[in-house]
C-alpha cells in the first residue's frame, strides 16, 4: 500500500508549484502552436510521471500502471464517441444528406448568429443531456463546419456554448457523481445547481453571439437570444428544483429549440449576418474552400424528414443508451471489469482530502455495449443502410474516419492518462488544497476549484468525484453550506469544459482543423476565465449577501 503525499516539500507553495508543472506545461505547449498537440500531450504525460515518481514519491510501477489505465480509458469511452460521431457525419456527407440538412437549417434561418443559437446552444444542450462526454461539441462542431462556418468559429463557439448544460449532462451523471462522494442528496444538489446555472443559461447565448459577431451584431438579434436563453433557463430551474436532476437538459433543450423555431417564424433580423467567420481576426477563414451556394428552394415535408432522419435515429438511440434501465439491463451481461493488478486498491487517499484513509479503485469497466460511442456506431450503421449506402461503402468510410481521427485519438488517450495519473498520485489534490486555503474568499476560489478540476480531467463528473468531498470538508470547517459549495464545484466546473485539452481536440477533429488546437485554446481561454469568475462571484453573493438563494425548497 502507498499513501498519497500532498505536501512532499513540507512547503505548500513549492508543492503546489510542483503539482502544477505537468498541466501548465501541457497548456503552454498547446498554446505556443510550435508543438503538435499529440506530441505536447505525450511530453506532458512523461513529465507527469516524473513529477509523481520523483517528487510525490509514487512508486514507479504504480505510476506506469495508472498511465496505462488512463490511456485505455481515454479511448473508451471518450475516443470511441469522437470516432463514431465523425463516422456518422461522414456517412451523411457521402450520402448527400448533409446538403439537405443545410437546406433544412437554412429554411429556419440563413442568419449565422441564429444558426449558432439553434445548433451550438440548444441542439448541443440536447446531446449534452443525452450522452455528454464530448458528444455535443463533436456533433455541433461537425454540423457547423458543414453549414459553412469557419473552423475557428465552429470549434470555438461550440466549446463556449457547451457550458451551461454540462452540470446535468449524460442524464445527470455529474450530479450523481457528486452525491456519491459527498453523501448528500442528489435531488438537493441538483436543485442547488439549478439555483446557480440558470442565470448563466441566460448569459451564455448572448456571450456566444457576441464572441462571433461583436456587440453590434449581438444587439441586432437580442430578441431571439433572449427567447433562447429564457426558454432554456426557466425549464432548467423548474425541472431541477421540482422534478429531478436527470432530465434537466433534455427538457430544457427541447423547449428552447421549439421556442426559438416558433419565434423565428414571426421574427427575423432586419439585416442578415451571412459571414461564416468570426468578427475581427479569424485566421481560419483563409483555410476555407469557396462557399457553395445552398439551394434556397424550401424542402418538402418528405425531404425534410429524409434530411433529419439520420439525426433522429441518433437522438432516439442515444436517449435509450443514456437511461439507467438500459445500462442496468445490458451491463451485467455485456461488461468486462478488469481490476488493474498491483494498482487496484493499492493507493490510499488520506486526510485532509478525506476524513479517513480510503483505497483508490483502479478498475477498467469495459461496458462495451452501453458505451455512448457504441450507440452512435449502431445509429450510424442503421442510418447508412437507410440512406442507401452499401456495406462496402460503410466499411470504407469507417476506415477513412479512423485515418482522420488517428492523431486525435492518440492525444485524447494521452490526456486521459495525465488525468488518471494526477488523480491516483494525489497531485490534483495538492492543487485543490491550495484553493481550499483561501478562507473567507473560499466561495469564489472553491468555485474555481471545480473549474480547475474540469480543466484537468475534461469531465464535470470527474471533477465532482475528485473534489466533491474536499468541498464538503472545507465548507463545514468554514461554516459554509456543503450543499452550496458542492453545487458550486459542478457549476464552476462547466466553465472549464471549454479549455480542457480533450474537448479542444474533440472540437478540432470534428471541424477537420487538426493541428490548430493552439489557436482554439487561445480563443476560448479568456472566455473560460471570465465566465468562471462570474460564477465564483455569484456563489459569493449566495454565500454572504443573498443566502436565501442558497435555500433549497425541498
Amino acid at each position: 500500500m502507498w499513501d498519497q503525499v500532498y505536501n512532499p516539500f513540507n512547503n505548500t507553495t513549492l508543492s503546489t508549484i510542483a503539482a502544477a508543472v505537468p498541466v501548465v506545461t501541457l497548456l503552454v505547449l498547446i498554446a505556443s502552436g510550435k508543438v503538435k498537440v499529440h506530441i505536447a500531450a505525450i511530453t506532458a504525460l512523461v513529465l507527469a510521471n516524473l513529477v509523481a515518481i520523483f517528487l510525490f514519491t509514487m512508486p514507479a510501477n504504480l505510476a506506469i500502471r495508472a498511465s496505462l489505465l488512463g490511456i485505455v480509458t481515454g479511448f473508451f469511452p471518450i475516443g470511441w464517441i469522437v470516432l463514431n460521431v465523425i463516422f456518422m457525419y461522414q456517412l451523411t456527407v457521402s450520402a448527400g444528406r448533409f446538403e439537405a440538412l443545410k437546406r433544412a437549417v437554412g429554411g429556419v434561418t440563413t442568419d449565422r448568429r441564429l444558426q449558432l443559437l439553434l445548433i451550438a446552444f440548444s441542439f448541443g444542450a440536447f446531446f449534452e443531456g443525452a450522452s455528454g462526454f464530448g458528444t455535443p461539441v463533436a456533433i455541433t462542431g461537425a454540423i457547423l463546419i458543414g453549414l459553412g462556418f469557419s473552423p475557428l468559429a465552429a470549434s470555438g463557439l461550440s466549446l463556449i456554448a457547451n457550458t451551461a448544460p454540462v452540470a446535468y449532462g449524460a442524464l445527470g451523471t455529474p450530479i450523481q457523481g457528486l452525491a456519491s462522494v459527498t453523501g448528500l442528496d442528489p435531488y438537493i444538489l441538483g436543485a442547488m445547481v439549478g439555483r446557480q446555472l440558470p442565470i448563466f443559461s441566460l448569459i451564455v447565448p448572448f456571450w456566444v453571439v457576441w464572441a462571433f459577431a461583436g456587440w453590434k451584431g449581438m444587439k441586432e438579434v437580442w430578441p431571439a437570444i433572449l427567447v433562447t436563453g429564457v426558454s432554456f433557463a426557466i425549464p432548467q430551474f423548474l425541472i431541477s428544483n421540482y422534478i429531478n436532476p436527470w432530465i434537466v437538459d433534455i427538457g430544457a433543450s427541447l423547449i428552447s429549440m421549439g421556442c426559438l423555431i416558433l419565434f423565428l417564424k414571426v421574427w427575423q433580423p432586419k439585416v442578415l449576418w451571412l459571414s461564416p467567420a468570426l468578427r475581427g481576426n479569424d485566421e481560419s477563414a483563409s483555410t476555407m474552400p469557396p462557399a457553395k451556394l445552398i439551394d434556397p428552394t424550401p424542402l418538402t415535408p418528405g425531404e425534410l424528414f429524409t434530411a433529419l432522419l439520420p439525426w433522429i435515429i441518433l437522438c432516439a438511440i442515444l436517449l435509450v443508451w443514456g437511461t439507467g434501465w438500459f445500462k442496468a439491463a445490458v451491463n451485467p451481461i455485456f461488461t468486462w471489469n478488469y481490476a488493474v493488478p498491483e494498482l487496484h486498491n493499492m493507493i490510499n487517499k488520506v486526510a485532509p482530502v478525506v476524513p479517513a484513509p480510503t483505497k483508490e479503485a483502479a478498475i477498467f469497466s469495459f461496458t462495451y455495449l452501453s458505451f455512448t460511442g457504441t450507440g452512435m456506431l449502431i445509429a450510424a450503421i442503421i442510418a447508412g443502410f437507410i440512406m442507401g449506402l452499401s456495406p462496402g461503402k460503410i466499411v470504407s468510410e469507417y476506415g477513412r474516419t479512423i485515418k482522420l481521427c488517428a492523431y486525435s485519438l492518440i492525444t485524447i488517450s494521452a490526456m486521459l492518462a495525465i488525468g488518471t495519473l494526477t488523480r491516483l498520485s494525489g497531485v490534483d489534490a495538492t492543487l485543490g488544497l491550495a484553493f481550499a486555503a483561501t478562507g473567507v474568499l473560499y466561495p469564489f476560489f472553491g468555485t474555481l476549484l471545480g473549474w480547475l478540476g474540469v480543466a484537468l480531467t475534461g469531465s464535470d463528473t470527474s471533477s465532482n468525484i475528485l473534489f466533491g468531498n474536499l468541498q464538503k470538508i472545507t465548507s463545514q470547517q468554514l461554516g459554509l453550506s456543503p450543499i452550496l459549495m458542492g453545487a458550486a464545484n459542478s457549476s464552476g466546473g462547466v466553465m472549464g469544459k471549454m479549455i480542457d485539452a480533450q474537448s479542444i481536440v474533440v472540437a478540432s477533429t470534428a471541424t477537420n482543423w487538426v493541428g490548430h488546437e493552439s489557436t482554439i485554446l487561445r480563443f476560448v481561454f479568456k472566455h473560460s476565465i471570465a465566465l468562471a469568475c462570474l460564477v465564483g462571484l455569484f456563489v459569493m453573493l449566495q454565500a454572504y449577501v443573498y443566502p436565501f438563494t442558497a435555500m433549497v425548497l425541498k
